[in-house]
């Protein structure tokens, strides 16, 4: 009933939980550099991760850029700074909403898929048998699924920065009245190659952050299918949370 006590509790848990992390991501990341290597596993995950995750990060990224055109244009309209519509859309894009969004939509699909299918067959005892076959689960498992989402989602967020630019240059050229010609030289002109860079290395780390923390879920993972459960869900959870906080770390870190 001591409430400090509690709290005592719950603070040397989640510190746990991020060292036993800690130690499952540094060892999938050895695991990633040290043979024996399964490059048709590697394939297959990178099919799965990058390819059919390409419609839903290209639907979020077009919308996203248009919503965002028109948001900027409100409020630059209070200032007359409508002319920046096309600087803050590249910007914010490229820099932030880019590899925050696709790695917030792959949290939810590819975190939870893995955490799913580790966990399914860690329950299923399959690991164990994996293990007692001589083959490694973490290079068979966890290195691929994380090397492929390290290696495809920066490409991913390259296809949603562009879809996402056009997106907004669509609606300020079609609804909000600018010329499109003037609208991509002023993306163009104002487009710095070091915001590009900055997106797709925030896009590599949440990739490996996604891989890892659904292999992490899935592979201590018990109980049954409410186990197999109860990892799906605290895959995302993790991942979003993450995601979040590199983030800033990242942006704080290059912006100082």
């Amino acid at each position: 009933m001591n409430p400090f006590a509690a709290i005592g509790r719950g603070t040397i848990s989640g510190l746990g939980e991020i060292g036993r992390f800690t130690a499952f991501a540094g060892r999938a990341a050895s695991a990633c550099f040290s043979p024996p290597f399964f490059v048709g596993q590697l394939a297959r995950q990178c099919l799965q991760i990058g390819y059919y995750s390409l419609p839903v990060v290209g639907i979020t990224a077009v919308f996203i850029g248009a919503a965002l055109a028109l948001n900027i244009y409100v409020g630059g309209a209070r200032f007359n700074a409508e002319q920046f519509v096309p600087n803050i859309v590249v910007l914010g894009i490229t820099r932030e909403l880019g590899p925050v969004l696709a790695g917030l939509m792959l949290a939810g699909r590819v975190s939870a898929g893995i955490a799913a299918e580790i966990g399914t067959m860690r329950v299923t005892e399959q690991i164990d048998a994996m293990t007692t076959l001589s083959t490694d689960p973490f290079r068979f498992l966890v290195a691929p699924r994380v090397l492929a989402a390290t290696l495809t989602l920066p490409l991913l967020v390259l296809v949603a920065d562009i879809i996402g630019v056009m997106g907004g240059y669509l609606v300020a050229v079609n609804s909000l009245g600018f010329n499109g010609a003037a609208y991509l030289r002023n993306t163009f002109d104002f487009l710095e190659a070091q915001d590009v860079i900055l997106g797709l290395m925030k896009a590599a780390v949440f990739g490996f952050i996604i891989a890892a923390m659904g292999a992490y879920q899935g592979y201590n993972s018990n109980g049954g299918a409410l186990g197999v459960g109860r990892a799906t869900t605290n895959a995302v959870v993790g991942s979003i949370v993450l995601i979040l906080a590199v983030n800033y770390l990242i942006t704080a870190f290059f912006v100082e």
